[in-house]
Order: C-alpha cells, then sequence, then structure tokens
C-alpha cells in the first residue's frame, strides 16, 4: 500500500513550501517520494522545487477535481506502473475544492494500492485575519478548505503578533474543531504528524455540494513573456496598479544590471523577490478572475 496526501491551501498560502520541506524529510528517512503538482497555469514553475529524482507527474491548465479527475487517474496508473515510491504527495491548484480533489484520486483501478492518509491544507494566516476583503465565492472557498482539512497549517505566522496569531488559532478551530491545528512559518511541519493521519473524508464526501470552483470564481491564467528588463521598484509599481482580482503571480523577472531573472512571487499584497543562479526564461503567469481583461501593455517600457 502507498500512503496519499492531498496537500490544499489557497492561492500562495504556501503548499510548495511544504512540499519541499516534506519531501526532504521523507528522503532522509529513507522513503521514496512521487508528486502529482496540479497548476493553472501553462508554466510548471513550483514543479522546480521537485528533485530530479523524484518521480513527477504535472497536470497544467486544468484543475485535479472538476475535469482534471480522469487526467488525475490516469498520472497516477502511469506513477504506479513505472515508479518506485513509497510515498504519493498530490498538491492542487488553490483553486481545488479539498473534498472534490480527494475524490478525485479514488478509483476501483488502483483503490487497493492506495491509502489515503488525508488532507493536509495550508492556510494564509495573514490572509484569514484579512479575509473578509476577499469576494464572496473566493473566501467561502477558503473556508471550505479550511473545514475539510485533517492537519491543518495556520501558515505565515511570523508575519502576526501574538495576539493575532492567538485570534486566527481560536477561529480556525471553531471552523475546524477536528483538525490539528499547527503554527508554522513557511509550511514547515514534521513528518510525524503526516504520518499519524488518518482520512475519513470519504465518508463525509458525500454530504459535500460539487462547487464547481471554475465557473464560479472565474479563474483563470494568463503567460506574459517579458522582452524588457526592469528595476525591481518599477516592476512593484505596476503589481500595485493591477485590481483586487489578481491572486497569484509568480515567474522570472529580468531585473536591470542583473545577469538572470529573479524568480518573483505574489500573492495578495506581498512580493518576494529571489536571485536565480541560472538563466530562467523571462516569463510570469498570472492567476485570478478575467485574467484576459488585465492590460499589459502598461507593463512595456517607452
Amino acid at each position: 500500500m502507498k500512503d496519499v496526501y492531498l496537500f490544499s491551501g489557497f492561492l500562495g498560502s504556501g503548499k510548495t513550501s511544504m512540499l519541499t520541506y516534506v519531501l526532504q524529510q521523507l528522503k532522509e528517512k529513507g522513503l521514496k517520494p512521487a508528486v502529482i503538482m496540479n497548476e493553472l497555469g501553462k508554466l510548471p514553475f513550483d514543479s522546480q522545487a521537485v528533485d530530479e529524482e523524484i518521480p513527477l507527474k504535472e497536470m497544467l491548465e486544468g484543475c485535479i477535481c472538476c475535469s482534471g479527475a480522469e487526467k488525475t487517474e490516469a498520472q497516477i496508473q502511469s506513477l504506479l506502473a513505472d515508479s518506485q515510491f513509497d510515498v504519493l504527495i498530490i498538491e492542487t491548484t488553490g483553486a481545488a475544492h479539498p473534498v472534490e480533489a480527494l475524490d478525485a484520486v479514488y478509483s476501483p483501478l488502483f483503490a487497493d494500492q492506495l491509502n489515503i492518509k488525508g488532507i493536509v491544507t495550508v492556510a494564509d494566516s495573514k490572509l484569514w485575519l484579512d479575509r473578509e476583503t476577499l469576494p464572496p465565492q473566493v473566501r467561502s472557498l477558503f473556508l471550505e478548505q479550511i473545514r475539510h482539512a485533517h492537519l491543518l497549517l495556520a501558515n505565515k505566522m511570523d508575519l502576526l503578533s501574538e495576539k493575532e496569531q492567538a485570534k486566527v488559532v481560536y477561529e480556525l478551530q471553531a471552523v475546524n474543531p477536528n483538525a490539528f491545528i499547527l503554527q508554522t512559518t513557511n509550511g514547515k511541519v514534521p513528518l510525524h504528524l503526516l504520518e499519524e493521519l488518518q482520512a475519513t473524508a470519504r465518508a463525509s464526501s458525500e454530504n459535500v455540494k460539487s462547487a464547481k470552483i471554475g465557473k464560479q470564481l472565474q479563474l483563470s491564467s494568463r503567460l506574459v513573456e517579458l522582452d524588457n528588463s526592469f528595476t525591481q521598484e518599477e516592476f512593484e509599481k505596476w503589481i500595485q496598479s493591477l485590481p483586487s482580482t489578481v491572486y497569484r503571480i509568480k515567474g522570472y523577472v529580468p531585473i536591470e544590471g542583473v545577469r538572470n531573472p529573479f524568480l518573483f512571487q505574489y500573492a495578495y499584497g506581498l512580493v518576494q523577490w529571489l536571485p536565480e543562479y541560472i538563466k530562467m526564461p523571462a516569463k510570469i503567469v498570472m492567476i485570478g478572475e478575467n485574467i484576459q481583461e488585465i492590460d499589459i501593455e502598461s507593463l512595456s517600457r517607452n
């Protein structure tokens, strides 16, 4: 039997950081992991966090819980047939309803080969405190991801005061009284907490109404190639001009005077720049509502 974990969490919550940390612990323990990553974008940026020797399946431009369910089944079948692994981790897109996503993993074709351990949800603690600013459908999804977790990470605690930290934990516990809540920074969760999980989501999933996330949230992605270089200030000024319906931007941005493009991440007003030591393609993926209507021309320099 292969243990399976489903990593859930809203856009920019820290799922990939958690994934990287868990993979490191599995390898140190002598266990062989495999990964299925589901992204809305056309470029597999997050998958670059996975070492080459780890079996990896990517599902781009699709949702693991909707039309992508059959693809998920095919990917799992492929892994079971072609790869040697002990643990399977499925990282869903931030737009995935966790129970629907978990249901997509169940199949009579390989049910006897998989032990579904549970849903691990990463919640952005700062975003939780600001959740009333989110559109109603987005806020509803945020709550659903928290409500259905078996293990809940209250992430980005380093950004909050002690009073705010206590408030987040108290309120998350009220939404999901059954999950163990761990306060984290950078998604650092001890492996033993995952190993102690025993999923009960299969029984409860029958009572969950399909969220039809793609239609309700109108989430989409857009790939933008960057032909110019920028200063960090110029690029961040453009970011600040974007509407609140842009939830996530990630990619590689060429910076003036720097040889290689920087890894850039944006989520809900928070910006992160990380230097790269190899030349990556100068492209970004934007994720949000009605993303095709965003004015990209203003990004071009005169």
